[in-house]
């Protein structure tokens, strides 16, 4: 459980029927999915990658550092699993820039995995 900038508690869980991570938030109508980072994951030589390629917070909730909080515990729980991080996702890769302590975890985006992505997505 996490705050948000408006004192909000704030959760995420990986819901892998739809493959992505959704960050829940806590208010007067109850809990509610306020976005989610969706991923596909493949083993490339007996490593597991999980490739974000895209993150969206409803407009309702933004302002208030959702996105960072659901891109972190979506990281770290991927790190937790063994997985290494691959973030084609523009909020993914701006969060890998700015938090270097992700570095062991992460790869580089590559003209193979985009092309692996696009046949993985149709």
């Amino acid at each position: 459980m996490v705050i948000d900038k408006t004192g909000a508690r704030t959760s995420v869980a990986d819901n892998p029927a739809e493959r992505r991570y959704e960050i829940t938030v806590e208010d007067a109508g109850g809990p509610r999915v306020a976005g989610f980072t969706a991923y596909r994951d493949r083993d490339v030589d007996g490593t597991g990658q999980r490739i974000f390629f895209h993150t969206e917070v409803a407009e309702e909730f933004g302002g208030r550092g959702l996105g960072t909080i659901l891109i972190r515990e979506a990281l770290d729980a991927t790190r937790a699993e063994g997985r290494v991080i691959v973030g084609v996702c523009p909020m993914v890769a701006a969060f890998l820039r700015k938090n270097p302590d992700y570095a062991d975890a992460a790869r580089p985006v590559t003209p193979e995995v985009l092309s692996w992505l696009e046949t993985a997505l149709n």
